[in-house]
């Protein structure tokens, strides 16, 4: 198995990305990193960390992608940075897939300029992985590669989505249900009363309607929606659990009595954050890509890089691309 990362992406590159590395390499068999950066700086943090090993290969690129840049003239003039010199790898090389906490528009319109799309896929989409007070998980397809989509996209998102948590989270038939503004069949915009119907007919678990406050309730598996919708989604329920658990905290200090009684729930606490933890799912795949791209969160440390390796390794061990691929040409979908 071999894996690229992009040492130069996100907020903690590049110590975390290659302590990240140096993690998976030390606790996954036959595995293979290969690091794009700046050569010098990222061999003197593998002998600070006092890695020996040769399973850490490195490609140099002297450039960085920033956040600030326009991700399509970044990706087209940029071509020493490390994330076009990732890409350029992965695409000529036997690689299994490829992690970025870098730019998420220059990950996206990189994998679309320079790897390209499985056949069939109308649209590859954004798929992140989050925690549900059930202990399942649930998943958003799209989060924002698709500002504007057609009914053919929003059905492609859901097939894609369903093999991807069959692949990655063993769900066996992933409950499939359509964002929108009330859970009656008739209610919505334009683009979801004429996406319902077709939901409807798909060899898939489709369930219906979602609305937006029932994301984390457990009872369903995969949410598609256009890549608006799906980021305004996805920001919201991330920076609404970030506000409550900053709340809870100024409340237990508040008072001496919460301060002791926060002593006897600590245990909780600390659960509670772990469950809601949902970088422990890896990144957000870009799925509909004729290779693996997996987007980690800008704050990614070591464990998060980590777990995006492990999340590489059962889509690729599953063929998740070849199995989108043959689902997509057994259907007919008229529009």
């Amino acid at each position: 198995m071999k894996i690229i990362i992009d040492a130069y992406g996100g907020d903690n590159a590049p110590l975390e990305i290659v302590k990240g590395a140096i993690l998976s390499v030390k606790n996954i068999k036959d595995l293979e990193i290969i690091l794009t950066g700046k050569q010098e700086e990222i061999l003197n943090i593998l002998t600070e960390q006092g890695y020996k090993g040769d399973r850490i290969k490195i490609v140099n690129a002297s450039d960085v992608i920033t956040n600030d840049e326009s991700p399509t003239t970044a990706i087209r003039t940029k071509k020493d940075s490390s994330l076009v010199v990732a890409f350029d790898n992965l695409k000529s090389n036997d690689y299994d897939g490829l992690i970025s906490a870098g730019s998420t528009g220059a990950i996206l319109t990189g994998a679309i300029l320079k790897i390209g799309r499985i056949k069939g896929v109308s649209r590859p989409a954004m798929c992140p992985i989050l925690p549900t007070i059930k202990g399942t998980p649930v998943c958003i397809c799209d989060c924002g590669a698709n500002m504007d989509c057609k009914p053919i996209n929003l059905c492609h998102f859901a097939i894609m989505a369903s093999e991807y948590l069959k692949a990655t989270m063993n769900v066996e038939n992933p409950r499939v249900a359509i964002l929108n503004v009330g859970a009656e069949d008739h209610k919505g915009n334009e683009l979801v009363k004429e996406t319902f119907p077709l939901l409807k007919k798909l060899p898939i678990n489709f369930v219906g309607s979602i609305e937006s406050r029932d994301l984390l309730s457990g009872d369903y598996d995969v949410v598609v929606c256009d890549g608006f919708a799906g980021n305004v989604l996805l920001k919201s329920t991330e920076g609404t659990v970030l506000t409550v658990l900053k709340m809870l905290k100024t409340e237990i200090k508040s008072k001496l009595r919460c301060k002791i009684g926060a002593l006897f729930m600590k245990p909780a606490f600390k659960n509670l954050k772990s469950k809601l933890d949902y970088s422990s799912y890896g990144g957000s795949q870009f799925i509909g890509c004729k290779k693996i791209v997996v987007k980690a969160h800008g704050t990614s440390k070591a464990e998060n890089i980590y777990e995006c390796v492990k999340q590489i390794i059962k889509l690729r061990n599953y063929d998740t691309n070849a199995i989108i691929e043959d689902k997509l040409s057994q259907i007919e979908i008229e529009v």
